[in-house]
């Protein structure tokens, strides 16, 4: 009897400790990964629990996103180059269960979306299903430029970024905003005082050091690694404009200032004038982006554009700059084509090109080409009735987006050292008598043209 009873009871505590085990093992997986994130299963073909987890977490997201209705695209660099590789076998494949996972595994501290402003305004649902799904969030809040050009909005602010962290890995939601030069635009992700700095290894991510400029990209849904998602449709495009999106805005603060010192010309001129050259810039810009020529604002539009946030209304003309490497001969015939006449042609290939074309009545459209050598860059002039030739020096520079006149456009991003090469330090204030060929601080003497080849470099119509 004895005996009987003991082995009862070996049975029934051995009973216990597994309900006690399974027990522990359901609450921990159950309840514990779903508040921190922590021990996600495999997927089929991940490679350690630490890649599982960067794609529970993007599973876990979009779901979040889908139950509020939120379209966002992937605009994550290095997912998105992972995809382009493949990006054929990507549109084409089934929706089938994937063999492995290879992108949203790929490790990496962030997953990176984009959010358009306009298509979701109910945040404070989503963070509150967030929580509950045990995520962590960070609102980042800037100003709205698109209003400080208004004294009593500019103080208006928006919401730029998002981040959601779950375990160790955390989503960056980027906000576009649609702009009047019909392009998307996000903001700069900046920090206030009270938050906290290392809620996310801030510095690793793509976006966010600096303003940015996209077009508005094609989207095209596809299943990566079982998840459906959003993506540019053409990968490659988008990857390239991430190197080159930085933005600059108009320092409408300064150009309120100037204003107070030198009274704005509102004159029937004046205002006819403005409207015609920025009828000719948006012809220009049209021109050249369907010839695949990179460009930007010079002389005194990019004056204009950085001294008062508006064209000039006495120089009578709109100045573009194109680096020589850049210069295709379809640009004649193509503004040509688009109505513009050629007025003058200066210079050659080799040395000191520049191309005039004749706008609506008096108003022309000035392409200078420039040339780079190792520790300075510059464009030429010629004067037509002696051959003599001249050079005009700036500083090497860069180029950021902005937008001027309703149009997304150039500007070299080192811009008050473009300005002063040009102007010097007395750039702030107006001059209405110009000489092209003494007035500019970085003219400088560059010999004469030989007689016999005034034919070819001296050209006018």
């Amino acid at each position: 009897m004895q005996k009987i009873n003991r082995n009862v009871v070996l049975a029934l505590l051995s009973l216990t400790s597994l309900v006690f085990l399974l027990f522990q093992l359901c609450y921990y997986k159950f309840y514990l990964s779903q508040k921190n994130g922590a021990a996600f299963s495999k997927i089929r073909g991940s490679q350690s629990g630490q890649d599982s987890t960067r794609w529970h977490v993007v599973r876990k997201f979009l779901g979040l996103i889908s139950s509020h209705n939120i379209p966002l695209y992937l605009i994550d660099p290095l997912i998105l180059g992972l995809v382009d590789k493949d990006i054929e076998q990507i549109r084409s494949s089934p929706d089938g269960p994937s063999p492995e996972c290879k992108y949203f595994c790929a490790p990496r501290d962030f997953t990176t979306f984009a959010l358009l402003d306009k298509t979701w305004k109910h945040e404070v649902d989503l963070f509150r299903t967030a929580e509950k799904m045990g995520f962590q969030w960070l609102k980042i809040i800037n100003k709205d430029p698109r209003l400080d050009g208004m004294d009593d909005l500019s103080g208006m602010e928006i919401p730029v970024h998002y981040i959601f962290k779950l375990a160790s890995h955390a989503i960056h939601l980027v906000v576009f905003y649609e702009r009047s030069g019909n392009f998307l635009w996000h903001g700069p992700l900046r920090l206030k005082q009270n938050m906290d700095r290392k809620f996310v290894p801030f510095r690793k991510l793509h976006f966010g050091r600096y303003p940015g400029a996209y077009e508005k990209p094609e989207l095209l849904l596809v299943s990566i690694d079982d998840l459906k998602v959003q993506i540019p449709k053409n990968p490659s495009s988008f990857l390239e404009e991430i190197s080159h999106s930085r933005f600059l805005e108009c320092r409408y603060r300064e150009a309120r200032a100037f204003f107070q010192l030198y009274p704005d010309d509102a004159s029937l001129d004046a205002v006819e004038f403005r409207k015609k050259a920025k009828s000719l810039l948006h012809l220009a810009a049209l021109t050249l982006n369907n010839l695949g020529v990179k460009f930007w604002l010079s002389s005194g539009t990019c004056l204009g554009w950085y001294r008062q946030c508006n064209v000039i209304p006495h120089s009578k003309d709109v100045d573009l700059g194109i680096f020589i490497r850049d210069y295709k001969a379809d640009i004649i015939p193509a503004f040509q084509k688009a109505g513009l006449p050629l007025k003058h042609k200066f210079g050659k290939v080799e040395d000191s090109l520049e191309l005039s074309f004749q706008g609506e009545d008096d108003v022309k459209l000035d392409i200078f080409f420039f040339y780079e050598e190792d520790d300075h860059i510059w464009n030429g002039g010629t004067q037509a009735k002696s051959g003599k030739k001249f050079k005009y020096l700036f500083p090497k520079f860069t180029l950021c987006w902005t937008e001027f006149v309703e149009l997304k456009v150039h500007v070299p991003c080192e811009t008050l050292q473009y300005v002063e090469a040009n102007y010097g330090p007395e750039w702030k204030v107006p001059v209405k008598t110009w000489d092209w060929k003494s007035s500019p601080f970085n003219v400088q003497d560059n010999g004469v043209w030989p007689i016999d080849e005034w034919d070819n470099v001296i050209q006018i119509y």
